[in-house]
């Protein structure tokens, strides 16, 4: 009996495990630890910070997953037919009104870490506004992507959404947060960590092209097509590259500093790939590589610009 009780557990963490979609989570740890390793540049590293930062970020992905998962199922995007693997929900193993449940709880979590988070970094009530209404929003755009009339991953948004969030708001918040000030040229590692969360998306959407048109769930590579949007995938790819290499050719004269340069045969790799495989069933392995590949070269370049 003990034992069908303990497989019983284990089976319901599994399922909820595979709903947070753990191959997406290194995408919400790069971004902050390329805004700590910045803070670390300019002699303002925190540790406890960049702890509450990490977690917060996680806890906000994870709702985001989830309330993609309810949002497609509440409109009958995700199906049987779908390429990715199949969620929870359509396979039966968690209802909608459990998923709702957990929406619920991971927004509240979300809400406490955030603020336990600005209430230890923030310096004056300016800090204290701001970042209560950026999480507050990022609480809001999670949920939105894919839940309500008008969600706005269903109208092609989703790209400009994942770089403004895992990009600029994660990168230039974590290192804000931390420095208290937000010199220029944060920017350029901030868009190139959002460009290759981007790119993971773009990956996704590519996969998904069909079954999302079938479904009325307007990506950008529904309104661009497929051909369109591989070559979309490298100008991702060699913009978020370049962006690092800015950076560094325009602060660092030490060759340990371009350590992230060591990912460029995946690039190129990652690139062809994507190129040439102009079936969506093709890209089904590439998802997880991309985001192992984004959370590789922003450990480099953290590590080299911290060396």
């Amino acid at each position: 009996m003990g034992k069908s009780i303990d497989m019983k557990k284990s089976s319901a963490c599994s399922v909820w495990l595979s709903t947070a979609r753990p191959r997406t989570l290194p995408l919400a740890l790069a971004s902050v630890l390329v805004g700590s390793a910045l803070a670390g540049w300019v002699g303002k590293f925190d540790g406890i910070t960049t702890f509450l930062a990490l977690l917060t970020t996680l806890l906000l992905q994870i709702l985001s997953n989830f309330a993609n998962d309810y949002g497609d199922h509440v409109k009958g995007s995700d199906t049987a037919q779908r390429i990715g693997p199949l969620r929870a929900i359509q396979q039966g193993q968690i209802t909608g009104s459990q998923l709702k449940t957990a929406l619920i709880v991971l927004a509240i979590l979300s809400l406490i870490s955030g603020a336990i988070l600005v209430g230890y970094a923030y310096q004056s009530w300016q800090d204290l506004v701001a970042f209560t209404i950026l999480g507050i929003l990022a609480i809001v755009a999670a949920i939105t992507y894919t839940v309500g009339k008008k969600p706005y991953g269903y109208m092609g948004l989703g790209d400009a959404s994942v770089l403004i969030f895992f990009g600029f708001l994660a990168v230039g918040g974590t290192f804000y947060l931390q420095a208290h000030s937000l010199p220029t040229q944060i920017l350029l590692p901030a868009l190139g960590c959002g460009l290759l969360a981007v790119a993971v998306l773009n990956i996704n959407n590519l996969r998904d092209i069909y079954q999302d048109k079938a479904a009325g769930k307007n990506t950008l590579i529904v309104r661009i097509g497929r051909d369109n949007g591989r070559i979309y995938h490298i100008i991702l790819l060699s913009l978020a590259l370049l962006s690092y290499l800015l950076f560094v050719a325009l602060h660092f004269d030490h060759i340990y500093n371009y350590l992230f340069l060591l990912t460029t045969p995946i690039f190129v790799k990652q690139g062809k790939i994507v190129y040439k495989h102009k079936e969506p069933t093709e890209l089904r392995p590439f998802l997880g590589q991309m985001a192992a590949l984004a959370l590789l070269t922003n450990l480099f370049f953290g590590l080299g610009i911290s060396l």
